[in-house]
């Protein structure tokens, strides 16, 4: 092979060499896109947290993850916090959205992925109080709320004003019916939740077919970082319903 024939060798094969990477580099681009687009619409979804219903539980622009798969299989218990569609009037109108198309563009693109979650305000994010079938009261003696009969201390995570000491400043007594839930925020006397929208189409209770999943774990700001913890030692006494 003469110097000339390679000099032109050369340069054809760094010229494929770089579209082969390129090539590649795309390939591996889409697999983690497609990858990461199956994930966020059957498994897990980021959302923030929009409001301070959830305090301290969670905070005003907490990232959090929910799963989407698990609850299909074994079912929501008293204690999870679940993110779900507004069931009616729960939410106030919001309006139009003034942000020029191409940033419209990018967020909606982002949320194909999970890096962004633009649609944080059309849902909410509560606890589980009431299964269906259970009677959820509010409250005995000491202000505590019942299920089924039995008094759950929520001390572990519910806030209350100074100089309140009840579970919950409006009284109520429900039967969840078959397919919803009763739902509260912790920050008890701050949350428009279950309690507040009796007088909506659904009287108070969410649709299980409403909800999105349990959320599990906050991850961002880093020092949040964390699994969310359903408090089921709080509801471990409670009877199943019409036991």
């Amino acid at each position: 092979m003469t110097s000339e024939t390679t000099a032109t060798t050369e340069p054809r094969a760094r010229h494929r060499g770089g579209w082969n990477f390129l090539r590649d580099l795309v390939v591996i681009v889409v697999i983690a896109l497609a990858a990461s687009f199956l994930i966020k619409t059957f498994l897990v979804r980021s959302f923030y947290i929009p409001s301070g219903s959830m305090a301290h539980t969670l905070e005003v622009q907490d990232r959090i993850l929910v799963d989407e798969i698990t609850p299909r299989f074994s079912g929501y218990g008293r204690g999870d916090v679940v993110v779900f569609r507004d069931p009616g009037g729960w939410l106030p109108p919001r309006p139009a959205d003034t942000r020029p198309p191409i940033v419209q563009g990018v967020d909606w693109a982002l949320s194909l992925v999970g890096l962004s979650a633009p649609d944080s305000n059309d849902h909410l994010i509560k606890r589980i109080i009431g299964l269906p079938g259970d009677r959820v009261v509010c409250c005995n003696a000491l202000g505590q709320i019942t299920v089924n009969g039995t008094p759950i201390d929520e001390t572990e995570y519910i806030v209350v004003p100074p100089g309140r000491t009840a579970a919950s400043g409006d009284p109520f007594d429900v039967t969840v019916p078959e397919g919803s839930l009763w739902v509260l925020g912790d920050n008890r006397y701050s949350s428009k939740d279950s309690r507040y929208n009796q007088d909506q189409p659904g009287d108070g209770f969410v649709p299980l077919d409403n909800v999105v999943g349990r959320a599990f774990v906050i991850t961002w700001p880093l020092g949040r970082f964390g699994l969310l913890d359903d408090h089921g030692d709080v509801f471990a006494a409670v009877p199943d319903a019409g036991s």
